[in-house]
């Protein structure tokens, strides 16, 4: 019954939040090491990684390059949790006289851009949720 509920697309949103706050970890982390010398930035590659997540998520189902699983009480085959996912580390810019490669104006984007893509899978989320709330109470309860 919750894969009906919770379908892939549900579940990856899920995963894409965990994803989001492994990244705000990171850049936490890389600001606050901004003057040690020889950190290197460490970032989660969005563009990859979110391939990965979505990979097979849609009207089709998955593709077939992904495992098919045949009964619905089956494990799935990715674990693309925070834990799971390979992090970049950034390399230095010339001029960084001790090796370190945090560029605080940089890390202070990348956290302003990642609390507002957190906020926008959070609030897609959420309306699902809404609308399956909606559904369960016969269309008496608020959307």
């Amino acid at each position: 019954m919750s894969g009906f509920l919770f379908d892939a697309l549900h579940q990856s949103l899920g995963r894409v939040l965990d994803l989001r706050q492994a990244q705000h970890a990171l850049t936490a982390s890389n600001i606050a090491n901004a003057d040690t010398p020889g950190y290197r930035a460490r970032v989660i590659p969005f563009d990859r990684v979110l391939d990965e997540v979505f990979a097979g998520v849609g009207p089709e189902g998955p593709d077939e390059v992904a495992m098919r699983r045949t009964n619905p009480r089956h494990v799935g085959a990715a674990d693309l949790g925070p834990d799971a996912v390979e992090v970049e580390e950034l390399e230095p810019t010339p001029w960084s006289l001790d090796g370190n490669s945090v560029v605080p104006e940089r890390e202070t984007m990348r956290l302003k851009e990642n609390a507002m893509m957190f906020e926008a899978v959070s609030r897609g989320l959420s309306q699902r949720l809404a609308l399956l709330r909606y559904a369960a109470s016969d269309g008496k309860g608020a959307a």
